[in-house]
């Protein structure tokens, strides 16, 4: 007979209360034509920081992105971005356990959603903040969520 675990995870406990824009650095040359623009490059870091006490989360986001011309374009357009989220989980006792070596085991439900909400919320942040710049035409790709937390596994 197998035993169930015990769905501890439950969405309505996580709240977001606060955000910042740490970083939104934007290098739009005067001369930069959109329309000579073919694609973007970007690099993505995403790290997860703990307060077990406070049952806070914080999730640090940066971004870069570099246009990709092919020519006309003397120069790329560039933008450098770090956003921070911090996240009270109600029962982070329960989805959050350290061990011995003072390293977390997170749920993977709730790496899931903090991972999912922080690049989604950057995303709309990113589409307001690119418009009227050289990297406008940006959107943050639709990803798997989990490959930001598994980034460092790799």
């Amino acid at each position: 007979m197998s035993v169930e675990k015990i769905n501890l995870f439950e969405p309505d406990k996580i709240h977001l209360v606060k955000m910042v824009i740490i970083k939104c650095h934007i290098d739009s040359p005067f001369d930069f034509l959109i329309k000579k623009s073919k694609g973007h490059e970007f690099n993505m870091d995403f790290d997860l920081g703990f307060n077990l006490k406070d049952k806070l989360v914080k999730a640090d986001f940066k971004l870069t992105v570099t246009s990709k011309s092919e020519g006309g374009n003397l120069e790329e357009a560039k933008g450098d971005f770090h956003f921070v989220f911090i996240f009270k989980v109600e029962n982070l006792e329960e989805l959050a356990i350290q061990d011995k070596k003072h390293h977390i085991n997170l749920d993977s439900k709730l790496g899931n959603a903090l991972a999912s909400i922080t690049y989604s919320t950057t995303r709309g942040i990113l589409f307001t903040r690119l418009k009227g710049t050289s990297l406008e035409d940006f959107i943050l790709p639709v990803i798997n969520p989990n490959s930001l937390l598994n980034a460092d596994k790799k």
